[in-house]
């Protein structure tokens, strides 16, 4: 714990017990992790509850009744509480991550954070990047070491991630953040690189024919075409051209309408 801290991280653990509950506190861990196995045990709730710590709980085979019970106990008990979905699985295949309960987990508790906790083993990019789109902000992953020779245990479980896998993750989540931006809830700002790409293949408004002085220009008197010349103030064809516009000059035929020579 001390050496987590060190590394500006933040300790946490699953008590499977009440006494590891005890112990929890006693080290001043400042989140608890409740595991999908617990999740409607309430001796052990109860004695989470009691130290009133922020708490993280799996979801993994629980159904809707129980998943609303828990939330609702911490709830009513003003706990901060976040979920995580998660599949029940060790390990999970492709097929049964079922992240789109991710989307039915926001919707249903909107005000909660919702996560993912993971036993996939085929890749560690995949399913950081849907989830993070889908708008999980918590994830868990087991994370193993390989075994010396000679040990009972002879290879790390599959659903297990090894160090260098847990980078992978680790970039994932940063690249995951990048591409999704940082907008919510409002229309992104257009920056000036993007706004002269699209303006580029903008058409100009120009005259079909000769037109006089004091004379209407209707759209049946304009054509558009390449290019369109913001920098002398010609019109678009995104501009709006009443039918009752004058001009105010002669212009002559296939030449730019400015903004300048309408009344």
């Amino acid at each position: 714990i001390d050496y987590i801290r060190k590394h500006d991280c933040i300790p946490m653990s699953t008590p499977f017990d009440e006494k590891s509950v005890e112990w929890c506190v006693e080290m001043d861990l400042p989140i608890i992790k409740i595991a999908s196995s617990d999740i409607n045990d309430w001796f052990l709730l109860r004695k989470i509850a009691e130290t009133k710590k922020p708490v993280i709980i799996s979801t993994g085979g629980a159904n809707d009744k129980q998943i609303d019970d828990v939330i609702r106990f911490f709830i009513n008990r003003n706990i901060p509480i976040a979920v995580n979905h998660c599949v029940s699985k060790y390990p999970s295949e492709d097929n049964e991550l079922e992240l789109n309960q991710i989307d039915y987990l926001k919707e249903k508790y909107p005000n909660l954070v919702v996560g993912l906790s993971t036993h996939e083993y085929h890749d560690w990019h995949s399913s950081m990047y849907i989830s993070y789109a889908k708008g999980a902000r918590t994830w868990e992953r087991h994370i193993d070491i390989p075994y010396p020779d000679g040990h009972e245990q002879k290879e790390v479980s599959s659903y297990c991630s090894l160090p260098h896998q847990v980078d992978e993750w680790f970039k994932a989540f940063n690249r995951a953040a990048i591409m999704c931006g940082d907008t919510h809830g409002t229309r992104r700002v257009i920056d000036e690189k993007e706004s002269k790409y699209v303006q580029a293949p903008h058409r100009g408004l120009y005259l079909k024919r000769d037109i006089k002085a004091g004379e209407k220009i209707s759209v049946n008197n304009l054509y558009s075409a390449i290019p369109w010349q913001e920098e002398i103030g010609q019109m678009s064809s995104r501009d709006f051209i009443e039918d009752d516009s004058v001009a105010k000059d002669n212009i002559k035929k296939d030449s730019p309408l400015l903004r300048e020579s309408i009344l």
